[in-house]
């Protein structure tokens, strides 16, 4: 019988090896092809579309060397009609999350899950069910009862910049908005964080999670 068939997206061949031989090993899914970045994810499925034979489930990394990353694979992937997409990572910080959410994520799960629960994300998602890795369904969670203190996707895209080291001009041509927008966006995040400057924000953000270390 054929199983649901999954596109295999992520930037370590070695991962990738692993993933196939330890999701192989289960009865009705099957990994019919493999990309090493969001762009060739994005080619596959659209190739694939075109032959007759899509696929169920899109297996996506979040975080890869070249090109667009998982989430904006994500979205390019959703917006052309393309197949659910779950996202497979190391990486639970809130501005991860909320940026694969916001791409139309049909599930976030971390790549210590056990096999089986994998499994079952994949099979979920296929059905249009949402999968949600439990430590990735409680930070959204937490969000929900205390969103006075939740940044918002855009917030945390700019905070994750500004700790990969970015000045406010270089921040504004990454997200094609004005320094002046840059700035009112700090001043929230300060409030949000209650810190302010810059140093405190990603410290603070580093020490909630809410941003990748």
């Amino acid at each position: 019988m054929t199983g649901l068939r999954v596109l295999l997206v992520d930037d370590h061949p070695v991962v990738r090896a692993g993933l196939r031989a330890m999701l192989g090993d289960f009865d009705g899914l099957e990994i019919a092809a493999e990309a090493a970045d969001g762009a060739a994810a994005i080619a596959e499925v659209a190739r694939q579309e075109a032959l007759g034979t899509p696929f169920d489930v899109v297996l996506m990394d979040l975080q890869m060397g070249s090109g667009p990353d998982g989430a904006e694979a994500t979205r390019r992937i959703r917006a052309a009609g393309g197949p659910p997409v779950l996202i497979l990572t190391t990486y639970d910080s809130d501005a991860d999350i909320l940026a694969a959410v916001d791409a139309g994520a049909a599930g976030y799960m971390l790549k210590d899950a056990a096999p089986e629960e994998i499994r079952a994300a994949v099979a979920a998602a296929a059905q249009g069910r949402t999968a949600l890795a439990p430590q990735v369904a409680g930070r959204l969670l937490g969000q929900l009862r205390s969103p006075e203190a939740t940044l918002s996707p855009r917030e945390l895209e700019l905070l994750q910049l500004l700790a990969d080291g970015m000045a406010n001009r270089a921040i504004a041509r990454q997200l094609f908005i004005s320094e002046a927008t840059v700035k009112t966006h700090l001043v929230h995040i300060y409030e949000k964080l209650g810190v302010d400057n810059r140093t405190a924000a990603v410290n603070e953000a580093r020490k909630r999670r809410i941003i990748r270390r």
